[in-house]
């Protein structure tokens, strides 16, 4: 569904980018996946430009704060 462009590690936030054709809301739930990241959530917000949004798309870079940490080029999945 996407990568993790940047981790923010002091307010424990990733941007992360869509692939093409795919849509994030909140209440969905993902899974990051990484080298040495494995972790499920739930969407709790989404900001795009330090504004809250309740759904992305795959032009938009967003952050959402996450409850691990999370690396660069670390895989995002959508949990069905």
């Amino acid at each position: 569904m996407g990568i993790v462009t940047h981790y923010f590690s002091h307010l424990l936030v990733a941007v992360i980018k869509l692939d093409p054709g795919a849509l994030l809301r909140v209440g969905d739930t993902i899974h990051i996946q990484g080298h040495t990241s494995d972790f499920k959530q739930r969407v709790e917000s989404l900001q795009v430009d330090h504004a809250p949004v309740t759904e992305v798309g795959p032009r938009d870079d967003f952050g959402i704060k996450v409850r691990e940490h999370a690396r660069e080029n670390d895989v995002v999945y959508l949990v069905r």
